[in-house]
């Protein structure tokens, strides 16, 4: 039995898997802030591209180039 008990109180005092979890969380954390600046990026681009278009030629709907440059 007190093979038994040093186990457990072996495996409650072992920290080693939360490092692990700490860089699961950390990572997705900074996966989920570049997909929020890309998004933001992006749309911020097809404005000025679009803005851009118009300044060219006003006569132009520019929707084809805003659609090019990925935006909707």
């Amino acid at each position: 039995m007190n093979k038994l008990s040093m186990f457990i109180q072996d495996f409650i005092e072992d920290e080693s898997g939360l490092t692990a979890v700490e860089y699961a969380i950390a990572g997705g954390l900074v996966v989920g802030g570049m997909v929020v600046a890309f998004d933001q990026l992006g749309t911020a681009a097809t404005g000025q591209i679009t803005t851009l278009c118009g300044a060219v030629d006003a006569d132009a709907t520019c929707t084809g180039v805003a659609a090019a440059a990925g935006g909707g």
